[in-house]
């Protein structure tokens, strides 16, 4: 570290037991499949005490744990374990994507924006541009998780900054910004029918009055705070505490040359075209990949293939500009390309296995649905009431998402419980979710069973082959806590003013 022992304060030196606690942890691989069996007897044990809880999802039907040990148990586990590996969220996404990026970045044509970029941005600029653009992601979806990442590093790279830099302020925007933008996402909708869904069963008419944009401005003035937070973060303690980057991948800002140039505008010529094409077919009202009204673009077949939609627009420019510059020849090339991508995946590749595994027996055992019931019980039963209860909610939330990775599965189970406390103790159905949002994102970034903690982890190792899960959660863990810390006071300064949180959404319940 760039830091002596001697200068270096109490929070530079948690950050330290943090890495070295979490790196005598084996490898992540193997740490994987230790959680995995964990979960296995775990369950067996907690299954023993008969604890069943009522599913606030679906009311009259019970959770129980399902004892992996049991005949039902390891069945499940022996037929399971294929589909697990190929169910893993992250796996199709991420090996689709990079089969588009491998073709550009093989090509050179990431090299040549990327250095194009940093000479013409001023280098102070550098930092916030990232985590607003990794911020902005999340109208992608998950695609931001696979893109932005590993463009940090390769950006930071091209500085000679350290590259692990840029990738946790990447990841730090997209995980911990993932419910912040000035665009709505497909994450609205799916929100927020779960909370008209809950709000219904106190008050059904104050639910038909809800709308999709109920947190809108919330989440736009959000994004820029979020901005400000993560820009001072990566500068003021990510950054110095990795210190000067001396590994192997080092970029070199060389000046765009003209066959570069060429090929560049020609590239960007291809996916103008190519974008303008697919927007055919969702834009216009007998757009095949349109859904219907009145979200027919954000709920849609389209939305739902961005995957697809981003593999085309990197692979189209990434071959044209390999044809304009002749880096590609002919298939053969692009074949190569597309082999030597995947080949350096190899690593994310069997990660996935275990993986998969430890999070489809967390999710199929519900131990983490359990949790997540008892907590909402118990924040119900200290009967805070007003303000204290809205903290209490953020905090177990919070903690919560430690243990369950899937936002929607998360709402689907809190909605039905903490919406309805919160109406009758006089708060909206709309700033309940808003403060879910907040806790849902910030702890993304430190949780292991976030699915896409084990791709970051894959993208670091091409960096530093040591990097162990103690070395990143130290690295995010300084943006998870400030996001928290600021995101939370925007939210009580939103609630102490009253204002509303988007078109027609106010703070208090009437």
């Amino acid at each position: 570290m760039a830091e002596t022992a001697e200068k270096k304060g109490f929070f530079q030196r948690f950050l330290d037991f943090i890495e070295k606690t979490g790196n005598r942890l084996p490898h992540p691989v193997t740490l994987f499949a230790i959680l995995a069996v964990i979960v296995i007897i775990v369950s067996a044990i907690v299954a023993s005490f008969d604890i069943s809880v009522e599913d606030p999802a679906e009311p009259g039907e019970t959770l129980e744990v399902l004892n992996l040990l049991s005949g039902e148990g390891i069945e499940y586990i022996f037929t399971s374990m294929v589909d697990n590996f190929i169910g893993f969220a992250p796996l199709g996404v991420v090996l689709a994507t990079m089969l588009g990026i491998g073709v550009c970045e093989q090509s050179g044509l990431i090299s040549a924006c990327l250095r194009g970029f940093v000479l013409a941005i001023p280098n102070r600029l550098i930092t916030a541009g990232l985590v607003f653009a990794a911020i902005m992601s999340s109208v992608a979806s998950d695609a931001g998780y696979v893109v932005l990442p590993p463009l940090g590093a390769l950006i930071y790279s091209a500085l000679n900054r350290h590259p692990l830099a840029g990738l946790a302020t990447a990841f730090a925007g997209v995980s911990g910004g993932f419910s912040a933008n000035l665009l709505l996402s497909a994450t609205d909708p799916m929100l927020a029918e779960l909370t008209r869904d809950a709000a219904a069963t106190i008050d059904p008419e104050y639910a038909e009055t809800m709308n999709i944009a109920m947190n809108y401005w919330f989440i736009i003035v959000s994004t820029f705070l979020l901005t400000i937070v993560g820009t001072w973060v990566s500068e003021k303690i990510v950054e110095p505490r990795l210190g000067a980057w001396d590994g192997e991948f080092r970029g070199e800002l060389e000046q765009i040359t003209a066959t570069e140039k060429r090929g560049i505008m020609w590239a960007v010529v291809s996916v103008l075209i190519a974008a303008g094409l697919m927007s055919l077919l969702v834009v216009p009202e007998w757009g095949p990949m349109r859904g219907e009204e009145p979200q027919a673009i954000v709920e849609s077949p389209f939305m739902e293939s961005l995957v697809v939609v981003l593999l085309i627009l990197f692979f189209i420019p990434g071959l044209v500009y390999g044809i304009v510059t002749k880096e590609t020849r002919n298939d053969a090339d692009v074949v190569r390309q597309m082999s030597d991508t995947m080949a350096s995946m190899a690593m994310f590749i069997v990660l996935a296995f275990t993986a998969g595994q430890f999070i489809a027996y967390f999710d199929e055992t519900n131990l983490g649905l359990i949790l997540g019931i008892y907590g909402g019980e118990f924040l119900n039963n200290l009967d805070l009431g007003g303000f204290p209860v809205l903290i209490g909610f953020l905090l177990v939330t919070a903690f919560i998402n430690l243990f369950v990775g899937s936002a929607s599965a998360k709402w689907a189970m809190l909605a039905p419980v903490f919406v309805p406390i919160m109406m009758q103790i006089g708060f909206s159905p709309e700033i309940t979710q808003a403060t879910y949002r907040v806790a849902d994102s910030t702890t993304n970034i430190i949780t292991p069973l976030m699915t896409y903690f084990a791709v970051i982890i894959a993208f670091a190792q091409q960096y530093d082959r040591k990097m162990g899960i103690g070395t990143l959660i130290s690295v995010m863990l300084p943006f998870s806590i400030f996001f928290m810390i600021a995101w939370s006071l925007l939210l009580f300064v939103w609630v102490f003013f009253g204002w509303e949180l988007g078109p027609n959404s106010p703070i208090y319940y009437p």
